[in-house]
């Protein structure tokens, strides 16, 4: 995703799925995937079938543009969840989920992971004491983050998004500001419109 310039809303059509990358607005009727369910391109490439490669390929795009990540940094994830003890799927996720970035949406503090990216690139986030400014950090369990204004124009605002929580493993302090990580998050308390399984398999084969 670092050199993708192209309509965001593509992507999601063309995997058929939401994969919330355009913030607010997957959650309102102007969704590319409400409007119009249908790849883009020719309609000849939209009925086509996949193979089993095709299958496995998609969902490492998937998990890719889910996240916001290189294919590169994709790799590098995938055998450091490869080496830990478990399923390196579930360990795969688990590492994602554990970005900065990915905790503050999770939060509810940013509409979308790239506009979380955005913020802490800019300074505006504390873990524990210090400020980080590198959205691929990996929180750990016990860490807090806390919120930075630097006397600019930006605002730090809770962004309700409709039927949306923070998730059991996140404590999140409206009132303050600030997040706090309960627990390693496991596979079965996070959405995620992927089969990690396929992307293991198609990493494993390729790398």
């Amino acid at each position: 995703m670092a050199n993708y310039n192209q309509p965001s809303c593509k992507i999601c059509r063309r995997n058929r799925v939401k994969l919330f990358l355009k913030g607010a607005r997957c959650f309102s009727a102007k969704c590319a995937i409400e409007k119009r369910n249908t790849p883009p391109g020719p309609r000849k490439i939209m009925l086509r079938k996949l193979s089993e490669y095709g299958k496995r390929l998609r969902e490492k795009q998937k998990i890719r543009c889910f996240y916001n990540v290189t294919d590169k940094l994709l790799g590098r994830y995938f055998k450091e969840a490869s080496s830990r003890k478990g399923i390196a799927g579930h360990n795969l996720i688990t590492i994602f989920e554990t970005r900065l970035d990915n905790v503050l949406y999770r939060s509810n503090f940013v509409r979308s992971r790239y506009e979380g990216r955005q913020l802490i690139r800019h300074g505006h986030f504390k873990v524990g004491s210090q400020k980080v400014d590198i959205p691929s950090y990996r929180v750990k369990v016990g860490e807090e983050i806390s919120y930075v204004p630097n006397g600019k124009k930006t605002i730090m605002e809770f962004n309700n998004k409709d039927n949306s929580t923070a998730p059991s493993w996140i404590s999140v302090d409206e009132k303050n500001k600030s997040i706090k990580v309960l627990d390693v998050p496991q596979r079965s308390q996070v959405d995620v419109p992927v089969e990690e399984q396929l992307v293991v398999e198609f990493l494993r084969n390729r790398l």
